[in-house]
């Protein structure tokens, strides 16, 4: 049976501030939160719809140049973009190829892009960016308990 509550982040741990998505999942899967399961991968690709069937919401998490400090969070929806012919998706487009391969409709779904500032290969993660890392993870506790 699948946890109703999916984290699905993505990014590159090679290359600094990148690996924000993957180290939000880290941080939370060692919490062993019940209900919540965590995946990551490099980037969203087209067979990452199969994984939002049977879940009851689903968080993306990234790391964004261009989010406000600390974070930004949005609602999405489904939309065919010009990335569902790419090997790297964005999550409207995840959610639009969900759409086309099951009947009802997707998970309510939102997009938690975290501010990193450094995305040089070989770099750590900066300093702000764990400081904004942090402050989405207390951001996080609200949102699961809604």
């Amino acid at each position: 049976m699948k946890a109703p509550v999916l984290i699905f982040s993505w990014g590159n741990p090679s290359r600094g501030d990148d690996a924000l998505g993957p180290l939000f999942a880290e941080r939370l899967l060692s919490l062993n939160l019940p209900g919540v399961e965590c995946l990551t991968d490099f980037q969203l690709q087209v067979e990452h719809a199969l994984d939002l069937k049977g879940r009851e919401r689903v968080l993306f998490v990234d790391a964004s140049f261009s989010a406000p400090p600390p974070f930004s969070i949005s609602s999405i929806s489904p939309d065919r973009d010009a990335s569902f012919t790419t090997h790297a998706m964005t999550p409207q487009a995840i959610l639009h190829t969900y759409c086309q391969l099951e009947a009802p409709p997707p998970p309510p779904a939102w997009l938690l892009a975290i501010r990193g500032e450094c995305f040089e290969l070989g770099e750590p993660i900066s300093l702000m960016a764990e400081q904004n890392l942090a402050a989405a993870l207390e951001w996080f506790e609200g949102w699961l308990m809604n």
